[in-house]
């Protein structure tokens, strides 16, 4: 767990037009990686689109349930395309299917986002004794 939000304090984001924007990929990072990244993301931006390409739209789902399940996110926006990906293999442009779903805090985002640090840190002074 230490490893994943390591990661998420190390990141840099390339696309400057889209500073709370996360691409997510359902081979690089692991599920709760992208979670733990969009509740930063939502701490610091209010809130964070996530958009994925093909196989990978089912890890962004699931991120945003998860999210609006704990009641850390409300839905804001939902946009659904596919996206010509030149395949060099066959020559030709293939179609993908493409999702953005767009997700801003809840009233008491703050409030959650808290009381799980306080749990983490009690739970971390119960390990230590």
């Amino acid at each position: 767990m230490e490893d994943i939000t390591e990661g998420v304090n190390n990141i840099h984001i390339s696309d400057s037009n889209k500073k709370n924007r996360i691409q997510v990929s359902n081979t690089k990072k692991p599920l709760f990686f992208y979670v733990n990244l969009a509740k930063r993301y939502m701490q610091q931006y209010n809130e964070v689109e996530l958009s994925a390409l093909g196989m990978a739209i089912a890890t962004v789902v699931t991120v945003a349930e998860i999210l609006k399940n704990n009641g850390l996110a409300v839905e804001k926006k939902i946009l659904t395309s596919t996206v010509d990906i030149k395949d060099d293999s066959r020559g030709r442009p293939v179609q993908k299917a493409k999702i953005e779903i767009v997700l801003g805090k809840t009233a008491n985002f703050d409030e959650l986002m808290a009381a799980a640090a306080e749990e983490r840190e009690n739970g971390d002074l119960e390990e230590q004794n």
